[in-house]
Parts: structure tokens; C-alpha cells; sequence
């Protein structure tokens, strides 16, 4: 009987501070939408930027070598790699360009290696290499859905192992995933890439609750960005069907890579490009699931991630 009372008084105090601790933590995630983080500096700062010839992954190394930023160029793209490493340098930033297939773990590591030896310690990781142009599954040749899941998905993998053991002797980092709106909500026609965007997001939250559990590596950030297929670079609006574009339209690179890096120097865990539109992703969730796919017809979007 007694130990009885003893649980049920133990019960009762945690519900409690449960209570007391999501009560505060609502009150501060409103007084973030009134008053957002501060954004801290990145100056002087390692950021390794896997894509960064084209697109958002270059205006992304463009913007963080304009606010002093050390910025490590990596893709597969040499010619398009060493010209954002060229831009940023003749801007008075710093950047160094290193070739690599990020679908290869050896040569992954090798570049690890060097960089380490090279530049020093890569404190933030932004991983934003972008996929094929998807198609219908059973029409996508398995060549092209290998390579979806090998640059979506794997590449993840081998940049992490490669990179966080440094972050986790140094017990400091940001590890930062740049997902779609496919990591969200199923996109017809575009199973390969859904699969790996989920596989993206899944990633990212495993991640965040193991180095969270582990207080030595507590202070290693992660952050899941979603791009919204609104966005786009140039050579993808082949890939656009919006039915209401003047509500939707296309947000440029340049625009997108700086709200990214604004709300990574705030330290948000999760955020999309445009921000209101991972609410409304999350309140579709909660909807019944015909009233999902009237508002999927309504809006009517055929899109890829750019």
C-alpha cells in the first residue's frame, strides 16, 4: 500500500512539472514570434557547404563569406565550385574549393581529411546538394532512383561520419539539412524523392534526440530546413505548374539563402523557406484526410526541388 502512494505521489509530482515545463515552453515560443532569437556570429567561423556551385547552395556561400565566414566549398561541380570560391575571395571573404563526389564515402573522407589539415575545424555543416528531376516510379529507370537516394540520402551519412566525431571532440557544432516540402507530405509522381526526403527528416530529428540525450555533445545544433518548391533556381522552372501563381509564385536564391541563414544564426531546430508555410504543412497534417486532398487539388502544385 505504501509503495503505492509512494508512485502515485511520484506520478503526480512529475505530471506536474511536465505541466509547469510545456507551459513555458509555449509562453517562450510566443515570445518568439513577437520577438525573434538574436542571431549569433558566424564570423571566423568553418562552414563546409555541400552544393555550392549553383542555386541556393551558392548564394548560401556568397552570403556567409559576406559576414566573415570561412566558407569550404564542396561539389561535384569543380568548374561551378571554384567560381563561388572565386567570387567569395574577390569580395574580401574566405573560401577554399574542394572537388567531391559526396555519393562516394572513400572520397568523402579523403576530403575530411583534408580540409582538416588544410583549413581546421568545421564548425557548421550545411548539406543542401540538390536531386534529379523525379518522374512517375514505375516509368524512373533504377539508375535514377539509386542516384535520388545515394545524393539525398546516404551522402548524409558519410558527410556526418566524416564530420561529427570533430564536432563531438569539440563538443560544438551545427549540423544543418536543407529537406522539401516532398519530407512533409507524399508528392505524386515523385516517389524516389519523397522517400528521400522523409528519409532526410527522420535523419535529422534521430540525430538531434541522440546528440541530446548525450550531455558531452548537448551543444551540437541541428537543423532541418524545408525549401518550398515556390522556390527555385533558374534552370528548374522548366519543372514549375502552379495554378495560382500570383499567391504562390517563385522566391529567388538569393532571398531563400538569407532567411536560411537568418534563422540558422537564431538556432531554430526546424524552419521552412517561405517560414509560414511549415505551419500550415503541419496543420494539413491534422486535418481529416479528404479535406488534405481537396486543398491538394485546390492549389494543384506540380513542382521539383531546386
Amino acid at each position: 500500500m505504501l509503495l503505492q502512494l509512494y508512485a502515485l505521489v511520484v506520478l503526480s509530482w512529475d505530471a506536474l512539472c511536465l505541466v509547469i515545463q510545456v507551459y513555458f515552453a509555449f509562453l517562450e515560443a510566443c515570445w518568439h514570434l513577437i520577438c525573434p532569437p538574436r542571431q549569433r556570429s558566424v564570423k571566423n567561423e568553418i562552414v563546409l557547404i555541400v552544393g555550392a556551385s549553383r542555386g541556393v547552395g551558392r548564394e548560401l556561400a556568397l552570403q556567409l563569406g559576406a559576414l566573415g565566414a570561412c566558407v569550404v566549398c564542396c561539389d561535384i561541380d569543380n568548374a561551378g565550385n571554384r567560381k563561388t570560391s572565386l567570387d567569395i575571395c574577390q569580395n574580401g571573404g574566405r573560401a577554399v574549393p574542394y572537388h567531391v563526389d559526396v555519393t562516394n564515402r572513400d572520397l568523402v573522407f579523403k576530403v575530411a581529411e583534408k580540409v582538416k589539415r588544410d583549413v581546421g575545424f568545421v564548425s557548421m555543416i550545411i548539406h543542401c546538394c540538390g536531386m534529379p528531376s523525379p518522374n512517375s516510379l514505375v516509368t524512373q529507370p533504377p539508375p535514377d532512383i539509386r542516384a535520388t537516394m545515394d545524393r539525398s540520402v546516404m551522402s548524409h551519412f558519410w558527410i556526418l561520419q566524416a564530420f561529427l566525431p570533430q564536432m563531438q571532440e569539440q563538443r560544438q557544432g551545427h549540423i544543418v539539412a536543407l529537406s522539401s516540402v516532398a519530407g512533409l507530405t507524399g508528392i505524386k509522381d515523385q516517389v524516389p524523392l519523397s522517400v528521400s526526403q522523409f528519409a532526410v527528416k527522420g535523419l535529422t530529428e534521430s540525430l538531434r534526440q541522440e546528440l541530446r540525450t548525450s550531455q558531452r555533445h548537448s551543444k551540437i545544433q541541428v537543423t532541418l530546413v524545408h525549401i518550398y518548391p515556390f522556390l527555385v533556381s533558374p534552370e528548374r522552372s522548366r519543372d514549375i505548374r502552379l495554378r495560382i501563381p500570383s499567391y504562390f509564385g517563385t522566391l529567388d536564391p538569393r532571398e531563400a539563402a538569407r532567411q536560411i541563414i537568418v534563422g540558422v544564426r537564431q538556432g531554430y531546430a526546424e524552419m521552412s523557406v517561405p517560414g509560414y508555410l511549415l505551419f500550415m504543412g503541419n496543420l494539413l497534417r491534422l486535418l481529416p484526410r479528404e479535406v488534405s486532398v481537396r486543398l491538394r487539388e485546390l492549389l494543384d502544385t506540380g513542382v521539383d526541388f531546386g
